[in-house]
C-alpha cells in the first residue's frame, strides 16, 4: 500500500481526533452557546455516518467477502460482522459508569457545574477524558479503513467524527475548568482524550496489516459500519435532541443523508 495513501489516513485521523480540542475552545470563547445549531449540526453528522455506513461500507464489506468467500457466505459474514460491531461498542458502553460515558453526554450548564464539589467536578471531567479516549479508539480506525479504501469516503467519515466530537470535547472540558480553574489544563486533557483516534488508528493498522486480505477487510468494514450506526443511534441523535429540538436533529439527519448521497453520486 503506498505510502501516500497511509499518510493521508492518519492525517485525516488526526484531524477528526482533536476537534475535541474545537469543543473545548467553543466552551470557553462564547458565554452564549447555540445549542440549536449544536442539535442540527449533530443530527447532520448522524445522517452522513447512518447513510455511509448502510449503503456504502456495509457494500463493500458484502463485496470484499463475498469475492472471498462466494455470495450467500460473503452476506452471513457480514451480516454477523456488522452486529459484532454493535456488540462490541455496546459492551464498552456497559463497562463505563453513565456519568463518565461520552455516549449519556448531557446539556452542560456551568452554573450548575459550579455549585458541585471540586473533588468530583474533577473526578467527573477525569473520566469523561477516560470513557472518550476508549471510544475513540474505534472511531479512529473506523475513519482510517475508510480513507485507505476510498479517500472521498474518507473525508465523508471524519467529517462526521469530527462534528461528534465537539460536544464531547465540551463534556471534558468544562467539568475539569470549574474543579481547577485552570482553562489550559482543561483544554489539554480535552485535546488528549482525541488523540486516542489516531493512535487506534495506528494500532489497528499495524495489528492488521499483515493480515490484509479481501476477508479481513469485509469483516472490518462491516464491524466499523455497525460501530457507527451504533454510536448514531445511541450518542449522536440523543444528544441532538438534548441539546435541541426534536425537528432540528432530524432535520439536520435528513440533511445530511442526502448530502452523502448526492457527494457520492458525484465522485462515481
Amino acid at each position: 500500500m503506498p505510502n501516500e495513501s497511509i499518510l493521508f489516513a492518519f492525517g485525516l485521523t488526526f484531524l477528526a481526533g482533536i476537534s475535541t480540542g474545537i469543543g473545548s475552545f467553543m466552551a470557553f470563547a462564547s458565554k452564549k452557546f447555540n445549542p440549536k445549531f449544536l442539535a442540527a449540526s449533530l443530527g447532520f453528522s448522524a445522517g452522513v455516518m447512518i447513510y455511509v455506513s448502510l449503503v456504502e461500507i456495509f457494500a463493500k464489506a458484502q463485496d470484499s467477502l463475498s469475492i472471498a468467500h462466494g455470495p450467500k457466505a460473503g452476506y452471513l459474514y457480514t451480516f454477523l460482522a456488522f452486529f459484532a460491531g454493535i456488540a462490541i461498542i455496546a459492551a464498552i458502553d456497559r463497562l463505563i459508569p453513565s456519568f463518565g460515558n461520552p455516549h449519556e453526554i448531557k446539556n452542560i450548564d456551568p452554573k450548575n457545574l459550579n455549585k458541585e464539589g471540586d473533588k468530583k467536578l474533577l473526578r467527573m471531567g477525569m473520566f469523561s477524558a477516560l470513557a472518550i479516549a476508549i471510544h475513540n479508539f474505534p472511531e479512529g480506525l473506523a475513519t482510517f479503513i475508510a480513507a485507505l479504501s476510498d479517500p472521498k469516503l474518507g473525508i465523508s467519515i471524519a467529517a462526521a467524527i469530527a462534528i461528534h466530537n465537539i460536544p464531547e470535547g465540551i463534556a471534558v472540558s468544562v467539568p475539569i475548568y470549574y474543579a481547577t480553574k485552570s482553562k489550559k489544563k482543561a483544554f489539554w486533557l480535552s485535546f488528549a482524550s482525541g488523540l486516542a483516534e489516531p493512535v487506534g488508528a495506528f494500532l489497528g493498522y499495524f495489528l492488521l496489516r499483515s493480515f490484509f486480505n479481501e476477508s479481513t477487510f469485509g469483516i472490518v468494514f462491516a464491524s466499523v459500519a455497525g460501530i457507527m450506526v451504533y454510536i448514531s443511534l445511541d450518542e449522536l441523535l440523543p444528544t441532538a435532541e438534548e441539546y435541541g429540538e426534536h425537528h432540528i436533529a432530524i432535520a439536520g439527519l435528513i440533511a445530511g443523508m442526502a448530502v452523502m448521497g448526492v457527494s457520492l453520486w458525484l465522485f462515481m
